[in-house]
């Protein structure tokens, strides 16, 4: 199907499955109930599991494949939002042209970036990426404001030309971003007993460019491009040795990976038409680093995963404050209500980062594959069970 084998699209129908229900299978819990705060099945979070998804796939081709380990991603990213924004300013609020152009824009300057870079490997070529992300941050903060409008962010105003839209509605508001009239922010909810269920508009069309990247970043693993990709990851030196000029390779891979951080940043803009500087500082880099090696860098679903991991985290995790977790035990007494709160308000709120470093520690050193090794981890203890179950029948089984 799809030029894939069995393998590969089973992988693909399972990334549509969580797509497609995932306003269901993120809302376990009624909305009235205490158990709600874990809830995840509105669209702003859906948004961000696709988009930084589709950011995470696009790293993997080039740390998962390459082994080059860029802390320079957010650069593109961030280009990718400002030239949406641009795009829905001076065009029209339709997000097919502007998400275009952040693809192109990105690509653009991965290139430029990449040429420099690649120059070098190792930790060299991470600190010059970095050392390129931090310019990019610096020049969309100050000396390009013009461009950027600095540290305020690039916003859509009523004085936008936008040439082939409107430049104000009829209630004299600013335009919302559309996929041909189909309103990004428009949402369905749907009732059921004490459950509640949100289909987005803007969550869906990102979720089917999530499904699209997918299925590009498998053809790009199975293909003998990607075997390329491999084969300097296991040893470059030799392959130089042998006349091979691996430079153009890594170039496009780093090209091609700058242009899904592009086309994550234009999703970013389209479903909200704001772009700032702070997309690009060395923190957006680490964070995608994060998702992938949480995940399971080198591999398919991974990123997917370790992206949905740490939004998951980001997001719920941070919103659980000290009156929430007295809430949650009120019924203790006084004495072990307040000491257990004590405790575990550091490692919720604004303290989740702490809970998300001591899970990022345990997983690399027991889980050096990431999540995706934690669960063919489990596959094989179930199926060894499963083995032996079946194997202890057999041989209680007497013979006719």
């Amino acid at each position: 199907m799809l030029g894939l084998n069995k393998k590969d699209a089973t992988l693909l129908g399972v990334v549509a499955v969580l797509v497609i229900f995932a306003p269901f299978i993120l809302n376990p819990f009624p909305a009235d109930s205490a158990m709600a705060q874990f809830n995840a099945g509105y669209p702003d979070l859906m948004q961000r599991f696709v988009i930084f998804g589709i950011f995470a796939v696009g790293f993997n081709l080039l740390f998962g494949l390459t082994g080059y380990l860029s802390f320079g991603h957010a650069a593109f990213l961030g280009v990718g939002s400002y030239s949406a924004v641009w795009m829905f300013k001076l065009l029209s609020m339709n997000v097919i042209p502007a998400i275009l152009l952040s693809m192109v824009i990105a690509g653009l300057f991965a290139l430029l970036i990449g040429f420099i870079s690649l120059r070098r490997t190792g930790i060299y070529f991470s600190i010059l990426t970095l050392a390129f992300a931090e310019m990019s941050f610096r020049l969309a903060y100050s000396v390009l404001t013009p461009i950027t409008n600095g540290e305020t962010g690039l916003q859509l105003t009523l004085e936008d030309p936008r040439i082939l839209g409107q430049t104000a509605t009829e209630n004299g508001g600013i335009p919302v971003t559309n996929l041909f009239g189909l309103e990004m922010r428009s949402t369905e909810v749907l009732n059921l007993g004490g459950w509640t269920f949100q289909f987005n508009n803007g969550y869906y069309m990102a979720g089917a460019l999530l499904l699209v990247a997918f299925y590009i970043s498998i053809r790009i693993f199975r293909s003998p491009f990607g075997m390329m990709l491999r084969a300097v990851k296991s040893n470059q030196q030799r392959m130089n040795y042998t006349g091979l000029n691996t430079k153009p390779y890594t170039l496009a891979a780093f090209v091609i990976s700058g242009m899904y951080a592009g086309l994550a940043g234009g999703l970013m803009a389209s479903m909200d038409p704001l772009a700032g500087a702070e997309r690009m500082q060395w923190t957006a880099s680490g964070e995608v680093v994060l998702m992938t090696i949480l995940g399971g860098a080198g591999t398919l679903i991974g990123p997917v995963l370790g992206a949905g991991f740490i939004k998951y985290f980001e997001n719920i995790f941070s919103k659980i404050n000290e009156a929430v977790l007295h809430s949650w035990f009120h019924a203790l007494p006084d004495g072990l209500e307040n000491a257990i709160v004590w405790v575990l308000e550091h490692f919720v709120g604004s303290g989740w980062h702490l809970t998300l470093g001591l899970l990022f520690m345990l997983v690399v050193t027991f889980l050096p594959g990431g999540l995706v090794e934690g669960g063919q981890r489990l596959g094989r203890l179930f199926g060894r069970k499963k083995d032996a179950e079946e194997k202890t029948a057999t041989q209680s089984t007497p013979a006719e």
